[in-house]
């Protein structure tokens, strides 16, 4: 994490004036929201790949024993073996080493698929396939010794490791979808509330009659005036 964070630092400086110069000609003003977008997509970059590969082994390093494990799921019986050397129940798995790491393995894909969502504006599918061929990338560098440049393979090529990676990216691709589609809803809604208040004026019914002697709508009615003094009341029966 420390290496990431001093390589983000100096990726970051270097990327930050050209971006600020490159603002000021096509907007006149610096876009805050690209700027901050850009900070954590090269943070994000910097911390996976000392993640990745880093620590470098040492010259005194033991090398190690396996460097391909093809077998899926592999880490459910490294757990349990786990469980067994210290006596504990299945209650106590989300605590041993073999699943911390698959856990970090999904962990380290979650921002890659949301940004395949929300920056390139793709589907969960895309984002699937790109977590794939991202870590398959990942995979064959370590199996490779980074192409040559270590003394030896230092890291195993895990099929485990290819899996979690995978279902992390698909994981964060649909958080991004969900987020999107909360996001519409709400400012659907906000529309309809919107709209709701809108006050409609109210026209005016005509005062002048449509036709002689026909009283208008709205307008005044003359109704004679009755003198019950004069008018004979009805006989009880």
């Amino acid at each position: 994490m420390t290496y990431g964070s001093l390589a983000f630092a100096v990726v970051w400086g270097v990327l930050l004036v050209p971006q600020l110069i490159s603002h000021y000609a096509r907007f006149g003003r610096v876009h805050g929201r690209r700027v901050v977008t850009t900070a954590v997509v090269t943070l994000y970059s910097c911390l996976a790949v000392a993640v990745v590969l880093l620590p470098l082994p040492a010259p005194g390093d033991a090398r190690l024993t396996q460097t391909v494990q093809l077998t899926p799921f592999q880490w459910i019986a490294d757990v349990a073996t786990e469980l067994d050397e210290h006596g504990l129940s299945y209650a106590h798995a989300p605590f041993t080493l073999a699943f911390q790491q698959l856990a970090m393995n999904v962990l380290l894909f979650v921002p890659l698929g949301m940004f395949v969502v929300l920056l390139r504006r793709r589907d969960v599918r895309c984002a699937t396939l790109t977590g794939l061929a991202m870590s398959l990338l990942v995979e064959v560098t370590q199996l490779t010794a980074n192409f040559g440049t270590a003394p030896y393979a230092y890291r195993i090529f895990d099929v485990d490791d290819l899996l979690a990676n995978t279902a992390g990216a698909a994981l964060g691709g649909t958080a991004a979808v969900l987020f999107l589609a909360l996001r519409r809803l709400k400012r659907t809604n906000a529309a309809i509330r919107e709209a709701g208040t809108v006050t409609v004026p109210r026209v005016a019914a005509p005062t002048r009659p449509i036709a002689p002697g026909t009283p208008a709508v709205g307008g005044p009615v003359d109704v004679p005036l009755v003198d019950l003094r004069t008018r004979p009341l009805p006989r009880p029966r």
